[in-house]
């Protein structure tokens, strides 16, 4: 099995609620490529409750927000035909972020987020991403990624 995108995160950027390895009370979302998406899963936990069967709606947008910005990441390598762990490093941050709720998501199954990018320019990508249920899209979202300069947010 290949490493996740947010594997080769510098501990630096790994302290992100959604997909920081260095955030012990976050969600630590794995990000990987199946094919030309990339694919998240995730299961739920009872403090991640809406009401009574159904995730919270702020989880949903969380994990298509750092799902989507994690594949920005890994498609601008791809883009650049270099691996992940090469410099200088490739970070983004979230232009925009907009989630359409399409039917209640039920707590009792692993979520499987499919994002895809559908523009890359050298400032900015955009990315859609679905979220299922089983077989069942429960919602999707659009990411614009904007990325950083190679200095951003560097310890001083």
């Amino acid at each position: 099995m290949s490493k996740a995108f947010q594997d080769y995160y510098s501990p630096n950027h790994s302290v992100c609620f959604g997909c920081g390895d260095h955030n012990r009370l976050g969600l630590r979302i794995k990000s990987v490529w199946e094919g030309d998406a990339a694919v998240c899963r995730f299961t739920p936990k009872p403090e991640h409750t809406a009401f009574p069967g159904v995730v919270y709606g702020g989880l949903i947008a969380s994990l298509i927000d750092c799902h989507s910005i994690a594949t920005a990441i890994a498609a601008a390598y791809r883009a650049e035909n270099r691996d992940m762990d090469t410099m200088p490093p490739i970070m983004c941050v979230t232009g925009n972020l907009n989630v359409s709720f399409l039917k209640p998501t039920p707590m009792d199954t692993e979520l499987i987020l499919k994002a895809e990018v559908k523009e890359m320019t050298p400032k900015k990508m955009i990315v859609r991403c679905s979220v299922f249920a089983g077989n069942e899209e429960t919602a999707k979202g659009e990411v614009i990624a904007i990325r950083m300069p190679t200095n951003f947010n560097l310890p001083k």
